[in-house]
């Protein structure tokens, strides 16, 4: 890969901002919160001590502050794993290349990112209203093998890819974990597990509006795999991550469990709850 950049490959605003972000190096902290929904960012930075930074593009919206001493990030990604491969590599790009001659950085910088999401359990046992930490993740949105020199395995794929009934989907599936080595931040949460990152909220969900799902037990056989539970953008994280030398953690909000039929009573005070525990955790 040559060093120096064309023009087109790192798309950037007037200002000399990253396209969609609409952000400068100095716009971010080295720990960044992502949210999928825009009006999440105001619940989350409501707790800061200090805002300095307000900007938005699209659906990214973006508030840097200060609590408890510290500087931190609260960003809001949108839906999916498309916009995961947009913020993903455009916060890299603010700390690992130099925009203005667009030119790789000698030195890494790596940075610590912390997923606020929501999501539905296929476990019986996981309660509604609590929050749980995606040790393993397994993606079927195919992203990962778009890039090169991606490889990961471990004992939760091996068996995974061993007994997955589904051939014509087997291809795009792709595996990564948590960064372990700041995984002590959750350490006391109520449960850690296995996610799924779903490439779609209906059929592939196992949802049937007008359209069939491709499979009545679709969720219960990825819960006999070792699946507790799925949403949309975690193996995105977690495997950009890795490629770009960052650290990622998960945790959602279980705000359904589908085995069981339930929803939670008011999943805005369990949000309200995961964002006031993850904040007195990475910043104490």
């Amino acid at each position: 890969m040559l060093n120096k950049l064309a023009a087109s490959e790192l798309v950037l605003n007037g200002d000399g901002s990253v396209y969609h972000l609409n952000l400068l190096p100095e716009d971010i902290a080295g720990k960044i919160i992502l949210v999928g929904d825009p009006d999440r960012v105001p619940k989350v930075s409501e707790y800061f001590d200090k805002i300095e930074i307000k900007k938005n593009k699209r659906e990214f919206y973006t508030h840097t502050g200060i609590l408890r001493g510290e500087r931190i990030t609260v960003m809001s990604s949108g839906i999916g794993t498309e916009n995961i491969d947009i913020v993903m590599n455009e916060l890299d790009a603010l700390v690992n290349i130099d925009l203005k001659n667009k030119e790789f950085k000698s030195e890494h910088t790596s940075l610590e990112l912390f997923r606020l999401g929501t999501c539905g359990s296929v476990n019986p046992d996981v309660e509604v209203d609590q929050m749980l930490v995606t040790q393993n993740v397994v993606g079927l949105d195919g992203l990962l093998r778009f890039y090169a020199d991606y490889e990961f395995e471990n004992s939760f794929s091996r068996n995974f890819m061993a007994k997955f009934p589904y051939e014509n989907i087997k291809g795009m599936l792709y595996f990564s974990d948590w960064a372990e080595d700041i995984s002590d931040y959750y350490q006391d949460a109520k449960y850690h597990g296995n996610t799924a990152t779903f490439p779609g909220f209906y059929a592939p969900q196992g949802r049937q509006l007008r359209l069939k799902a491709l499979d009545d037990r679709f969720l219960e056989t990825l819960n006999d795999l070792g699946v507790s539970n799925f949403e949309m953008e975690t193996s995105a994280i977690y495997g950009l991550s890795k490629l770009l030398g960052h650290k990622a953690l998960t945790v959602n909000n279980v705000i359904a469990n589908r085995r069981r039929g339930e929803f939670a009573s008011d999943h805005h005070a369990s949000e309200k709850k995961m964002i006031e525990w993850v904040l007195e955790r990475i910043i104490p």
